[in-house]
């Protein structure tokens, strides 16, 4: 039987999202279809490896959790119901401290921090429509890794909700740390190396 793919001009939510049977994946983004690109790279999934290590390490028996692209993060923007939420995401890794965000279709709220890898296909929509959407959502910290340049942006939300970022991007050589947690170290020459693990 032929899987009808949804009208890439129409407008949709949660509830449509769910009735979707095709094989390409998708985000939602105010009620926007964005198809993901395919199968990310070789490149793309080692420094998502090399990105995930340090992370299970560190929240390894703690209550935040860090989970993997593909995992739903659904955005409400007032109402939680099905057929009001018009954004549902897949970042790379999102990190979640709220256990009661936590649920068998993925996370309801804002993870307190998500990191995205660029691939050609999907710069602009990670740079400015997500950026847009993390921040209005109230995620607390968006990291952007660039592959290609070996290099990291980092934005944390000011006090008044607006995102924050460093004046350059941090490099290969360089040692960063996440604001909201200070004690996990994670070296960016191990991220970007060519040898997983």
């Amino acid at each position: 039987m032929d899987v009808k793919e949804p009208d890439l001009s129409g407008t949709y939510t949660y509830a449509d999202y769910l009735t979707w049977e095709w094989e390409q994946r998708a985000e939602l983004i105010l009620g926007k279809i964005f198809k993901m690109s395919p199968a990310p790279t070789s490149g793309h999934q080692r420094i998502l490896g090399n990105l995930h290590v340090p992370l299970w390490n560190y929240f390894h028996g703690k209550k935040c959790q860090a989970f993997l692209a593909p995992f739903d993060v659904r955005l409400p923007s007032s109402s939680r119901k099905d057929r009001d939420i018009i954004t549902v995401v897949q970042p790379d890794i999102c990190v979640i401290c709220d256990p009661e965000k936590i649920d068998q279709r993925g996370c309801l709220g804002a993870p307190d921090w998500i990191i995205e890898i660029l691939s050609k296909h999907t710069s602009a929509k990670d740079l400015n429509i997500k950026f847009d959407v993390y921040e209005s959502a109230g995620v607390k910290e968006y990291w952007v890794v660039h592959p290609s340049e070996q290099t990291l942006l980092i934005f944390t939300l000011d006090e008044h909700g607006k995102y924050q970022g460093s004046r350059k991007p941090y490099v290969s050589t360089d040692k960063v740390s996440p604001k909201l947690f200070p004690n996990l170290q994670i070296a960016l020459d191990e991220v970007f190396s060519e040898h997983s693990g």
